[in-house]
């Protein structure tokens, strides 16, 4: 029997302007066995590395232009 839950497993996560400002964890992920809230900034870059489980996010559409 396969696990359907997404679990923090996952290393590269896609997200979408919708999702900022982007934290990890996400509310998709389990909580029970996660890290602390952590906001991650990625509208420069595009990309981002959580420090605590390693997950690499990226910005779909590369780094957010003109952001105040």
């Amino acid at each position: 029997m396969q696990n359907q839950v997404n679990d923090n497993k996952q290393r590269q996560i896609e997200v979408t302007a919708d999702d900022l400002p982007l934290h990890c964890p996400m509310p998709s992920m389990l909580l029970w066995n996660s890290h602390p809230r952590v906001f991650l900034p990625i509208e420069d870059t595009g990309e981002a590395l959580c420090p605590y489980c390693g997950t690499r996010y990226k910005l779909k559409g590369g780094a957010v232009s003109g952001h105040h």
